[in-house]
């Protein structure tokens, strides 16, 4: 399989088990090592405890975790926009929905995520969203 399919075969299995909520699944998908960054000010506030440093697939398994945790589940959902792939690079785009379980409030953030697959591994997890809807939300000031 050449890098283009691989790469893309690795992120449509990842979203199908994020899509499920199968979490140990979902962390089996990343590298024991990752880059993960969020657009998010450099400090973590616990409305939003899933925004803070990660970098192995336990972590990537409880952010997940915890983001549903923290979030109504039949007011959430995620429009996938489309998947750019470019060797081991990929870009995620869409929208998600949420509903604060703390607040009530529903938000919808556009998002990109920058992956990279190494070795049929996520090495690399960057997120790019609307943190101001997310904050907002949330109560975070």
């Amino acid at each position: 399989m050449d890098k283009i399919n691989d790469t893309r075969a690795v992120l449509t299995a990842f979203l199908t088990d994020l899509g499920a909520e199968d979490f140990d699944a979902v962390g089996g998908h990343f590298a024991e090592t990752v880059d993960w960054k969020v657009n998010w000010p450099e400090r973590e506030h616990p409305a939003t405890p899933w925004i803070r440093a990660r970098s192995t697939p336990a972590d990537a398994a409880d952010n997940f975790r915890v983001i549903a945790a923290h979030h109504i589940r039949d007011k959430a959902g995620f429009e996938l926009d489309r998947i750019l792939v470019d060797g081991d690079d990929a870009v995620v785009l869409g929208v998600t929905r949420q509903t604060s379980r703390a607040t009530g409030k529903s938000f919808a953030a556009m998002v990109a995520v920058h992956m990279t697959v190494t070795d049929g591994k996520i090495s690399r997890y960057h997120v790019y969203e609307d943190s101001l809807a997310v904050a907002e939300a949330h109560g975070v000031s």
